[in-house]
């Protein structure tokens, strides 16, 4: 899968989730076998551009793999030259938000609730693509509700706009997160345009992955919820897609080694106070499927520290691996 002059390793691509897709998850998932990842949402107001939260998500310095940074915002103007300055921090590709449903942010008439006004989405998405000389991509809903499904307007527009690809999210504004994903709607989004499109939304498994590239004829996929606690579903679905057959799940040891780095990473980027605070979701992630992960996160949710919580989480699993061996 190409976008613009860039040659994704494969059409995996880790979504952008604000909260989660921050450096340290972003790496993790490109070594464990994302195509492609993508920051956080960015808002486009500069106003917000000196805030700490912001400052943060445009670190990349370091970073292996394309650079996709996100923004969000209402006004063609503003969204400019948030993606010149996205650009000027590192940013190799700028995808636009006309995906979110979270209600702080389409309140604001921003993320999917755009989707309701054709002509704003149009000449947001010429002023940005005008803006900048490095590939724009595009991240919508299917539209605004059951009765009103625009995506192939919308995809049109995109198209004639400049965009270089557009990830589908196949559910409208209104479902959220809820219900089934709408994979026949992508298709005929598909259909529609010649723009590479990435089928978003319930790929949670290799069987699943493949099915939605053929009920879709997606180019890609882009994975989200699915990859929380779990980077290594990047690899195994990879692996699926060309050889049928499934890949190993990782060892005790070797999520011991990713979960260890992700909190490294995560102490390192956000401090002493508020990487401890921020790790403690992802640990829950990781060992939510653990019979005793509800116990021990209790636990560890209580712990501060940093050192403390890499010493904890080395004798949870020496644990694991004694009663393995027993």
């Amino acid at each position: 899968m190409q976008i613009g002059p860039y040659q994704l390793d494969n059409p995996l691509i880790l979504a952008p989730m604000a909260g989660v897709t921050d450096q340290p998850f972003r790496q993790l998932c490109k070594q464990l076998g994302a195509g492609m990842t993508v920051s956080e949402m960015i808002a486009a107001d500069p106003r917000l551009w000196a805030s700490k939260k912001s400052r943060l998500r445009r670190i990349h310095q370091g970073e292996i793999g394309i650079r996709s940074v996100q923004i969000a915002g209402t006004e063609p103007e503003i969204m400019a030259l948030a993606a010149q300055h996205n650009v000027e921090h590192g940013a190799q590709i700028i995808d636009i938000n006309m995906g979110c449903p979270a209600k702080k942010v389409c309140k604001k008439a921003a993320g999917s609730a755009l989707l309701q006004d054709p002509e704003l989405v149009e000449r947001i998405l010429i002023a940005v693509v005008n803006a900048v000389t490095v590939p724009v991509t595009l991240k919508i809903r299917t539209g605004q509700n059951a009765d009103n499904r625009n995506g192939i307007q919308i995809a049109k527009i995109a198209e004639q706009a400049g965009i270089q690809a557009l990830a589908v999210h196949g559910r409208t504004r209104a479902d959220k997160f809820m219900g089934n994903a709408e994979f026949d709607t992508i298709a005929q989004i598909k259909q529609a345009v010649s723009i590479p499109i990435i089928a978003n939304g319930d790929i949670n498994s290799p069987e699943k992955a493949k099915q939605i590239l053929q009920q879709t004829g997606a180019d890609g996929l882009m994975i989200g919820r699915a990859a929380q606690g779990k980077p290594w579903i990047f690899r195994e679905i990879w692996h699926f897609l060309q050889t049928s057959k499934h890949l190993a799940a990782p060892s005790w040891q070797e999520i011991q080694q990713i979960l260890l780095q992700h909190l490294d990473g995560l102490h390192q980027l956000y401090g002493e106070v508020m990487g401890p605070r921020i790790a403690r979701k992802h640990v829950s992630w990781y060992l939510q499927e653990q019979a005793d992960g509800k116990e021990f996160r209790r636990h560890f949710n209580k712990i501060d520290d940093g050192q403390a919580q890499i010493e904890t989480l080395n004798h949870y699993f020496e644990q694991k691996q004694q009663a393995i061996a027993a």
